[in-house]
């Protein structure tokens, strides 16, 4: 028989928690269970809002009573739709957002309800900054448990590069404090092993002076030679610069000419720390590979580097992450023929360049075992209901194998509903045998499974 809720007493779970129980018969209960993806859809038995450490510790002691499925939201874009569950308990950390900045020591502790764009806004208020990734949307606490590359990776490193501390909530209800010289072993698997390992509260993060920045949007045609020679200056380029490419067919973007909307871009966003003149000097050869059709890049705030979101915005997409070892002129046209030949109304692939200040980290420092992969790549495109999912996710599994080399990796954060086989991807070597002793060391039943699971090592 499949667990129910029937055996906990949500009255009695309202009066134990500081923060709000949501079900169904509450009015904004499908408020609460949306999700970023729209390819996910599912009911949860209950939602708990928890307000603090404590309500995390009664909400996880409600769902192991009840026998239910136990999920953990933040902002909830997990790819695999792991931010929810059918019929089982969510709990939803998003109301927790206190943010404690210390400008002259550079650290902040932040609560992990806070959004990426939140945190680096208040931050940026005093020219600080923490790297985090793409979209100003995602919660700080799945992002950093998984990795975070973003626009900051090459100079300051990933997210969990600059995790200091963090305090988390384990399956027993204990709330523990860790960092690197209290509980060492969950401090480092927390830093890239994702979810598994219970639910932080808070994270100490480290600061960086980002009161010089340039950043924005730059937009080339793509050919063959332009993405291979992007890549190629992006390689080249000091560790103050990081970029994202986004091959793909040109949005109706009002800047840029009506003749390319539809034909194939790269639609690249651009960041680079220090002053102007310097910044410009990076930047150059990426300006040079063609004739831009549109380039916003300038000095700006480095919280500006989020543009604005629609909260109603809801995709469905089919999308794959790998490694790549290089982007040569072969590569590049593949990406572009496969690209051309798909009529979806978005697909692309992005291309991050990483290197700088990620590799020169001990691949066994953190969770994370990709040091020394060169491009981080997704394919991705958007379908519109069951009658062509099919087709788009096969168009990218296809997409995938035929620009597959020799780094078989896999970045966690990215990787959807894809099986065992692409957990241990993102997991390679000695990383996966560590994570499974530390799961069984403070979650030997696996309670923490609606994730990316590492299954607790045998005994």
């Amino acid at each position: 028989m499949t667990p129910t809720m029937s055996t906990l007493s949500l009255p009695d779970l309202r009066a134990a928690v500081a923060g709000r129980v949501v079900t169904a018969d509450d009015a904004d209960f499908d408020a609460a269970r949306r999700v970023a993806l729209g390819s996910y859809d599912a009911r949860p038995a209950v939602i708990v809002r928890v307000a603090n450490a404590a309500d995390v510790a009664t909400a996880i002691a409600a769902a192991r009573t009840a026998g239910v499925e136990l999920a953990v939201r933040c902002g909830g874009h997990s790819a695999a739709g792991h931010s929810t569950t059918e019929g089982g308990l969510v709990i939803d950390v998003s109301d927790m957002k206190a943010l404690d900045i210390d400008v002259d020591g550079r650290t902040a502790w932040a609560e992990s309800g806070l959004t990426a764009g939140e945190y680096t806004a208040a931050a940026g208020e005093h020219g600080l900054a923490t790297g985090f990734g793409d979209t100003g949307s995602v919660g700080v606490a799945g992002i950093t448990l998984g990795g975070g590359i973003g626009y900051l990776v090459r100079k300051f490193g990933m997210t969990i590069d600059n995790l200091l501390a963090a305090e988390i909530v384990t399956a027993d209800g204990n709330v523990l404090m860790v960092d690197a010289d209290h509980h060492p072993d969950l401090f480092w698997a927390i830093r890239g092993g994702g979810g598994n390992f219970g639910v932080v509260t808070r994270f100490r993060f480290r600061l960086h002076d980002i009161s010089a920045f340039t950043g924005g949007l730059l937009v080339l045609p793509a050919t063959p030679e332009t993405v291979a020679g992007f890549i190629a200056a992006a390689e080249a380029a000091p560790d103050e610069l990081s970029t994202i490419a986004n091959v793909m067919p040109c949005p109706p973007l009002p800047f840029v000419p009506e003749e390319h909307h539809g034909k194939l871009v790269i639609l690249a966003i651009v960041g680079c720390v220090g002053e102007p003149d310097a910044a410009a000097s990076v930047i150059a050869p990426l300006r040079s590979l063609a004739s831009p059709l549109a380039d916003m890049v300038q000095p700006m705030p480095y919280a500006n580097i989020y543009p604005p979101e629609d909260p109603d915005y809801r995709p469905k997409a089919a999308s794959r992450t790998l490694f790549l070892d290089r982007v040569d002129h072969d590569t590049a046209a593949l990406i572009i023929e496969r690209l051309m030949a798909s009529d979806a109304s978005m697909r692309a692939v992005q291309l991050r360049v990483l290197g700088g200040a990620i590799a020169r980290v001990p691949t066994d420092a953190t969770a994370f075992g990709h040091r020394r992969s060169r491009i981080m790549a997704v394919i991705a495109t958007f379908y519109e209901g069951p009658e062509d999912q099919a087709v788009r996710e096969r168009w990218v599994t296809d997409f995938s194998r035929a620009i597959e080399q020799d780094d078989t990796g896999a970045y966690v954060n990215f990787v959807g509903d894809e099986g065992e086989e692409r957990v241990r991807a993102a997991y390679p070597g000695a990383t996966w045998d560590r994570l499974r002793d530390v799961k069984r060391r403070y979650d030997p039943d696996n309670v923490f499974r609606r994730n990316q699971n590492v299954p607790p090592a045998d005994d």
